[in-house]
């Protein structure tokens, strides 16, 4: 497997429709459809890690139709506060789980598989990608709580957050996909012992 490349549809995250198969034996050894009952001594850690995600996936919808609502006509303050709340909880709980991926779970996971290892190069070069998006999502919502009355300029900065979020939700939706499936593989695969740090 080679290194991700930008415009490479097989390891771009914003190009590519899934993991390379060289990296999908993990996910093929271990599929999704029995993630949910899997038994293991990482299961509460498995189940943590989807519903993080998951919650992850909620804030991305709300944000994306509180945005539709407001460009609807829905009360500007209403949409201001909610924005505030649930675009800040996603900025912030995105930043940290990567932080915590990269710092503490990921290095154990590449020592223990070399397939992870491998997969590590994507997840690492995505999350330089989402890091540029959650800054653009940060200044896009900034620009709309700046506009206290709801003026003239709100609803076309409204509109850049909508585009800003339409672009990046698959791009978000895309990485969660395809970090599942190295990373809940190696959570049922390995011992304990393999994964200490």
């Amino acid at each position: 497997m080679t290194d991700p490349t930008p415009g490479d549809p097989a390891t771009d995250l914003a190009l590519r429709l899934a993991l390379p198969d060289a990296l999908r034996v993990l996910a093929e050894e271990f599929p999704r459809a029995g993630w949910a009952e899997a038994q293991g001594p990482f299961r509460n850690l498995v189940l943590f890690w989807l519903d993080k995600h998951m919650s992850f996936r909620r804030l991305l919808d709300r944000l994306e139709a509180d945005a539709q609502a407001a460009l609807d006509g829905a009360d500007p303050m209403a949409y201001r506060r909610s924005l505030a709340r649930h675009g800040g909880m996603l900025i912030n709980e995105l930043h940290g789980h990567h932080m915590i991926e990269d710092a503490q779970y990921f290095p154990v996971m590449e020592r223990a598989d070399p397939v992870f290892a491998q997969g590590l190069k994507i997840l690492d070069a995505d999350h330089q990608a989402l890091d540029a998006l959650l800054h653009e999502m940060t200044d896009g919502a900034n620009a709309v709580l700046r506009d206290n009355a709801g003026g003239p300029g709100f609803r076309d900065r409204v509109g850049g957050l909508s585009k800003i979020l339409a672009r990046g939700g698959p791009l978000l939706q895309r990485h969660f996909e395809d970090e599942e499936e190295l990373v809940v593989p190696v959570l049922l695969k390995h011992e304990p012992a393999a994964l200490a740090y």
